[in-house]
């Protein structure tokens, strides 16, 4: 149970509903033209296993280049020796296994177009991995453009397109595309404030390692903003869509607001150490309302 333990807290479960929301939002938008239940869970396996993944390579390589350290207040699965290195590794490649089934199964039950699917799936898995592992994107200061990308656009267009299918070739650009991208923009903002909010808690310490982050470059201040705005603009985004529809149910998120301003009290006052998980609490709150929102829209 112990080393059951030491693997859970290594996946950094807390962070699953980056990944969680951005499935059940791309079938919530297919549910009206086509829904299959074993797609559904398909595309959830496959993306949470890449994440899971991603999560282990995150780990693996912050700790081996010292990043995560005794005085660090991020993943202490291998600096407290919770887990070795070589187990980190096994798990990672076990979960890049299972997620790779698990899409390959999706490919024989969707009618989605085989390539367009393959090159979203291998896309968000190549770049779950080079986040860290490989060209290490998060060291040159490009993660969050990597999050914004994965946990948004290609989550949401993957599992969309794997629910309509041969649907597609009845739909336009704008409707294929577009559209699902389109409503992808309140989570991604949301997503992002996630890394962002631990990038900025890390930021003294990822600076003293000598790697730079987007928070690192704009210093505590301007990173305040951003993440006021990364919480904020979406909330604005909800009402656009509601007059632009004219249907107040995606007003729905905004009973989560009274967190948000919550979570920019804890940051403007640097309560920073907690303030992570307590932002994906948010992010999957508020994205399961925004998900009933547009099943019911």
């Amino acid at each position: 149970m112990a080393k059951f333990k030491s693997y859970l807290i290594a996946l950094r479960p807390w962070s699953f509903s980056a990944s969680l929301t951005p499935v059940l939002l791309g079938n919530a938008l297919a549910f009206n033209s086509n829904f299959s239940l074993a797609i559904l869970l398909l595309t959830l396996i496959s993306a949470l296993c890449v994440h899971g993944a991603g999560n282990l390579v995150n780990t693996y390589y912050d700790y081996k280049y010292g990043i995560d350290n005794e005085n660090t207040n991020s993943d202490r699965t291998l600096v407290d020796k919770l887990l070795k290195p070589h187990e980190i590794t096994k798990l990672g490649v076990l979960l890049y296994f299972i997620g790779s089934i698990s899409f390959f199964i999706l490919l024989f039950i969707s009618t989605a177009k085989e390539e367009i699917l393959s090159f979203i799936y291998f896309g968000g898995l190549s770049l779950s991995f080079l986040y860290t592992g490989g060209v290490g994107f998060k060291y040159m200061a490009l993660g969050d453009l990597i999050i914004i990308i994965t946990f948004g656009p290609l989550t949401v267009l993957y599992s969309y397109l794997a629910q309509i299918g041969a649907m597609s070739q009845n739909l336009n650009s704008f409707d294929l595309y577009v559209k699902p991208l389109f409503f992808a923009l309140p989570l991604v903002l949301n997503t992002e404030a996630i890394l962002h909010s631990n990038n900025t808690r890390d930021l003294d310490n990822d600076r003293k390692s000598g790697i730079f982050t987007l928070a690192i470059y704009l210093g505590f201040t301007a990173s305040y903003i951003l993440y006021v705005l990364l919480i904020f603009v979406p909330y604005l985004v909800f009402l656009g869509i509601s007059l632009k529809m004219k249907n107040y149910v995606y007003l729905l998120p905004l009973i989560t607001i009274r967190m948000a301003f919550d979570l920019e009290k804890d940051f403007r006052f640097r309560n920073l150490e907690h303030l992570p998980i307590k932002t994906a609490k948010l992010n999957l709150i508020f994205g399961i309302f925004y998900i009933v929102a547009c099943f019911f829209a």
